[in-house]
């Protein structure tokens, strides 16, 4: 009788190593370019961010403050809320482009953030305010939707 090798065994009945099962390969889809343009809108959003909160801490002149303050906050705290937000943007919007996961949690809540404090301007720039909140939400969905993908095309 012949002896034929079954698979994992040698020919001496030892076993072979078994290769690891292959991850099946996926091309990146074209939404890939969203999370990309989700990360270049969160860093963009983080800069000005920073920028509006230095403005407001070294050169608070530049704001006009009406009879009720700006917003809630004095203007020194308003500076360094800016800059705290700002900073954690460009960080996010940095992760995003690596595929990170706290990078898309932290991008979310952000754009989250952003598109309800802008329900505060409507009043003052309904299109700019309408035009933001329309930007956060496509980031908030191509993020949430398709943020995986970075991770899976790197």
């Amino acid at each position: 009788m012949t002896q034929h090798a079954q698979p994992g065994q040698g020919t001496l009945g030892g076993t072979e190593p078994t290769a690891p099962p292959e991850r099946p390969v996926t091309e990146p889809t074209a939404w890939l370019g969203w999370i990309w343009f989700a990360a270049a809108m969160m860093v963009l959003l983080g800069m000005f961010n920073i920028i509006e909160g230095l403005v407001a801490l070294f050169h608070g002149d530049f704001y006009a403050v009406g009879p009720q303050g700006l917003l809630v906050f004095d203007l020194t705290s308003w500076g360094w809320i800016h800059l705290i937000i700002g900073a954690l943007a460009v960080a996010a919007g940095f992760g995003l482009f690596t595929g990170a996961a706290w990078a898309r949690v932290t991008a979310v809540v952000l754009a989250t953030i952003n598109a309800v404090a802008q329900l505060a301007f409507l009043s003052a720039y309904p299109v700019w305010g309408a035009l933001v909140i329309a930007l956060d939400v496509v980031v908030i969905w191509a993020v949430v939707v398709h943020g995986g993908e970075v991770r899976r095309a790197g």
